[in-house]
């Protein structure tokens, strides 16, 4: 029996808001999205294009107040070919929240606090 990765889930609180850091923070876009009959749910998947794994992006309507992200010990890892030009983008955004210099590698916040790692391709 064999597993792949499909898709990795996150709830957001302002859905727009989710939408746009992705896109211009990793180039993520929206390739499908189902609202609930009720519209008490917006569940969208997001793509980067070139592999078929998805970020899932779950907005709910009786979400009023931000998640609860624990002690933040997990993260979702992008790789990017031109780390600097990266670097660089986040840094005008504002959203670099942690950086190890020497592993080379730095983490940036989106809207809701999740931490993304950014690593160079090696």
């Amino acid at each position: 029996m064999k597993f792949t990765i499909d898709h990795f889930n996150i709830n957001v609180l302002d859905l727009d808001k989710s939408l746009s850091f992705y896109e211009e923070a990793l180039g993520l876009k929206e390739e499908k999205r189902h609202t609930a009959d009720d519209g008490s749910y917006i569940i969208v998947f997001l793509g980067d294009g070139t592999t078929a794994n998805k970020l899932e992006l779950t907005w709910l309507k009786s979400q009023e107040k931000p998640y609860d992200l624990g002690d933040e010990e997990f993260h979702i890892a992008f790789r990017t070919p031109d780390f600097e030009a990266a670097h660089a983008l986040h840094t005008k955004m504002g959203c670099i929240c942690y950086e190890n210099k020497a592993m080379g590698i730095y983490f940036i916040n989106d809207p809701d606090g999740y931490w993304l790692e950014v690593v160079p391709v090696r």
